[in-house]
């Protein structure tokens, strides 16, 4: 019975099978009809997550990230506290470490006072009254004068005379604090505080003068956050505060050249616009780093030192890695080829 059936199921195998490969022959000839290949039509290539576009976005990305652990790695060594921001003022990319923490500012808060200044000179050119102009006249008074004041000490009390400019560019070049109360008193704690907060700058404060310790012993710190410091810098270089000829004189005052950690391992033709500040305990430093073709915004705020000497390392060694990173990719092809 089996024998006489096998020849009858092998036929009936074959059948079938002649009659799925038809159909899969007619399935495939339908599908190169109606493909865009077949019909010569555009087609895109593989679809490569973005995650992997080659190129500069990938190459650079790959330094930035050792950029990031260069900043990690001087934070994990520091005997102390820090916060981090750097931008990229080409790209907008942004390393952050510790960046909302609450820091003392010491003399780095003499930015927000010099952008202070710098809008209160617009509003008076454009017709406001009552505001402080930068051509303002200030005759020495022995009576405004603190500690920390390398310039304003040595000038003639009741004599000499000098511009809100000059007061300026004392408070940023030598740091001197009795220009910085001077100019404190002429716009304005409120104005100042006003201004950051225009910005949305909320943790930054101007809350006493220079030298001021008894405000300070009350808690009255002038204060900020490496985040907030970075987008007020970030706000004034992409004149968001001041007009262009406004905003390149406020740069070309923070750019004056001065004893500070940022510019240690940055070759001298470069133009650091900062501004350290130094406590006890405490050592800031933030600014803009104008590398050509690709500037940057670099803050590094320090605190609970055991070493008042590794804060002034640490800024220094993380500016020098930021610059280096900068300084590269400015000169350097999408693949990473130096073209300069």
């Amino acid at each position: 019975m089996s024998q006489s059936r096998k020849p009858v199921v092998s036929l009936l195998c074959d059948m079938h099978r002649k009659v799925l490969r038809a159909i899969f022959l007619a399935l495939y000839v339908v599908a190169c009809l109606v493909s865009p290949v077949a019909a010569g039509q555009k087609t895109d290539g593989p679809n490569i997550p973005s995650g992997n576009t080659a190129g500069k976005e990938t190459q650079s990305e790959l330094l930035w990230q050792k950029l990031d652990a260069q900043v990690q790695q001087v934070n994990s060594e520091l005997d102390g506290t820090m916060g981090v921001a750097i931008v990229d003022l080409t790209d907008g990319q942004i390393l952050l470490e510790n960046a909302d923490q609450v820091f003392a500012q010491a003399s780095s808060i003499k930015v927000a006072i010099l952008a202070e200044l710098y809008r209160q000179e617009q509003e008076s050119e454009k017709g406001t009254s009552g505001k402080a102009r930068l051509g303002d006249l200030y005759t020495v008074d022995a009576h405004d004068l603190v500690d920390g004041s390398a310039i304003m000490s040595g000038l003639a009390p009741g004599v000499t005379r000098v511009t809100n400019r000059d007061l300026a560019t004392f408070m940023v070049v030598v740091s001197d604090n009795s220009a910085t109360n001077v100019l404190i008193d002429r716009v304005g704690i409120e104005n100042v505080n006003a201004m950051l907060d225009s910005l949305g700058l909320q943790q930054t404060r101007l809350h006493r003068k220079m030298m001021d310790v008894k405000a300070a012993e009350q808690g009255r710190e002038n204060v900020s956050t490496p985040r907030e410091m970075m987008t007020l810098l970030v706000s004034l270089y992409q004149k968001k505060v001041l007009n262009q000829a406004l905003t390149d004189d406020f740069f070309k005052v923070l750019g004056t050249p001065k004893e500070s950690d940022i510019p240690r391992y940055i070759p001298e033709g470069v133009v650091c616009a900062n501004k350290p500040g130094q406590l006890a305990g405490v050592r800031n430093d933030l600014g803009v780093v104008f590398v050509p073709n690709r500037p940057f915004v670099i803050v590094v705020m320090t605190a609970y030192l055991k070493r008042e000497l590794d804060g002034d390392d640490a800024i220094a060694k993380i500016a020098g890695a930021a610059y280096n990173y900068f300084d590269r990719v400015s000169r350097s092809s999408p693949y990473g080829r130096n073209l300069k």
